[in-house]
């Protein structure tokens, strides 16, 4: 797939960016792509969560002109309280 267009967006405080594309792209796709994180604490991406990818198309049956691409993210460096035990049980869990 070759480069068509390229731009840069910042997260606000909550996370969340937006990238307007004007017009229908049909088998086009935006592909979002993590850069930096703003916190010195959490500055390596996730390799399953470091990019994702919207279809720029409404003729696939979609009824909006607002696509989201999944939740994108970086590891902190030191892990949370509790969450090895959180993540050892929904692992393990009996369901």
């Amino acid at each position: 797939m070759n480069l068509k267009y390229s731009d840069t967006a910042v997260t606000n405080e909550q996370g969340r960016y937006e990238i307007t594309v004007q017009d229908d792209h049909e088998d086009q796709l935006c592909r979002t792509v993590l850069v930096s994180s703003p916190w010195g604490y959490c500055k390596v991406p996730d390799k399953g969560r470091c990019n994702s990818e919207v279809i720029l198309t409404r003729s696939n049956g979609a009824v909006s002109n607002l696509h989201f691409a999944n939740a994108m993210g970086f590891y902190k460096d030191e892990a949370e309280e509790g969450c090895k035990e959180l993540v050892h049980q929904l692992l393990y869990a009996d369901f």
